[in-house]
């Protein structure tokens, strides 16, 4: 099972960016994504969360300028960003809940990370 981030880059103040998280493997199903970001110096922190049922929340930072959602059972989430600052610049990773099965078909129930990818925004 792999999370594959992508989307980052650099963008101005007061641009857009989506971000996309895509699961693969033989996953049975993914109760929620959750988005989280680092910036330099700084502990990681929960930006974004959705669930299966399509429950959403958001980091007060983020409320009204970030916008998450899925497709596939959440095998594809995207991060909606808008009107960035600087104060947004972090690598950015998805973090999954999910289950999955391995080759002998055992189940297995796990929190996984994806890779991250760096958004940095400049003036």
């Amino acid at each position: 099972v792999q999370l594959q981030a992508s989307g980052g880059g650099l963008v101005q103040t007061g641009g857009s960016r989506r971000l996309s998280c895509v699961a693969s493997g033989s996953i049975v199903k993914i109760f929620s994504m959750d988005w989280y970001r680092q910036a330099p110096g700084k502990q990681r922190e929960l930006v974004a969360g959705i669930t299966s049922s399509g429950a959403t929340n958001y980091a007060d930072s983020v409320k009204g300028r970030f916008t998450i959602s899925g497709d596939n059972g959440l095998k594809t989430v995207y991060l909606q960003m808008s009107s960035l600052n600087a104060e947004d610049t972090a690598v950015y990773y998805c973090y999954a809940d999910l289950y999955y099965t391995i080759p002998d078909g055992s189940p297995v129930a796990e929190r996984r990370w994806g890779q991250g990818t760096q958004v940095t925004v400049s003036s």
